[in-house]
């Protein structure tokens, strides 16, 4: 790559960033501790360079990246201090997870949110989570929530992760543009009562048709785990519980179905009432 080329301390370095990458990608302990993750593709490394996501080294393989935004933002990284370590096809293969390996990955540091820093009113709503028995859930619901101009998701306790590389692949780079929060149910309860926020949660014997109620302008949804639904501490933060009606025989949705639902409503309700410009 032009402008491009591993000094021989980074090629000293190729062995132990790739088993850092690796350690990323399967040992939860590891990222929590480091407080980073790592990300492949195009995409998902434009998306967290443009919204200035805090990059400790880039992999890379020149025979393989052929993206020319991506050869410019590797060239650019380097020449501010980012690491950039150039390793043959074969070594980045070895740690893709990808179907076609793109020859770009990253190994970034997450970003959380303070429950007590954000606001009520930004976006569109704010998603609460317990528990996700899915990353391919989670990461739906990321995406949809980006779709519809979501906050973000308030995750209650530690079981979420929501930068496991199966949530970052399946939220196809939609994870870069929203907050994460993690607390606790107690400081959950003062932040709705503080910030006079409306809290509505989605279950099969809720009294309201999803369809028909009327969302307010500062809503926080719970979504409950897929199989058990909401708690019976989730529910006793909700003002207003809602059902997805379903005529046939099953008894309930996948996760990532109710929530983007549920979250398209709440879209659809709010942007009738915004007057059309002629």
């Amino acid at each position: 790559m032009a402008g491009v080329k591993s000094s021989s301390h980074e090629r000293l370095d190729v062995e132990a960033t790739l088993t850092e990458v690796e350690k990323l990608q399967f040992d939860r302990a590891y990222r929590h501790a480091s407080g980073l993750f790592y990300i492949e593709g195009v995409r998902n490394f434009v998306k967290a360079i443009d919204n200035g996501f805090d990059i400790s080294a880039i992999v890379f393989s020149e025979k393989l990246l052929t993206a020319p935004l991506a050869r410019k933002l590797v060239r650019r990284s380097r020449r501010a201090g980012v690491p950039c370590i150039n390793v043959t096809p074969e070594q980045f293969r070895h740690v893709s997870h990808t179907e076609r390996a793109s020859g770009i990955g990253a190994i970034a540091r997450q970003r959380w949110f303070n429950l007590d820093n954000i606001s009520s009113q930004t976006g569109l709503c704010w998603v609460a989570l317990q528990t996700v028995r899915s990353p391919g859930n989670l990461g739906t619901l990321i995406r949809t929530s980006e779709a519809v101009g979501g906050a973000g998701f308030i995750f209650i306790g530690a079981s979420i992760d929501p930068f496991d590389p199966d949530v970052v692949r399946a939220s196809m780079s939609s994870l870069f543009n929203q907050k994460f929060v993690r607390t606790n149910l107690s400081a959950l309860r003062h932040w709705i009562r503080d910030r006079k926020i409306s809290t509505i949660g989605a279950s099969p014997d809720g009294m309201n048709d999803f369809h028909q109620f009327n969302y307010p302008s500062s809503t926080l949804v719970f979504l409950g785990e897929e199989r058990q639904g909401l708690t019976p501490q989730q529910r006793d933060l909700c003002q207003h519980l809602v059902r997805i009606p379903m005529v046939g025989a099953v008894d309930s949705l996948n996760l990532a179905v109710a929530g983007s639902l549920l979250m398209y409503e709440i879209y659809k309700s709010k942007t009738s009432c915004i007057p059309i410009q002629s």
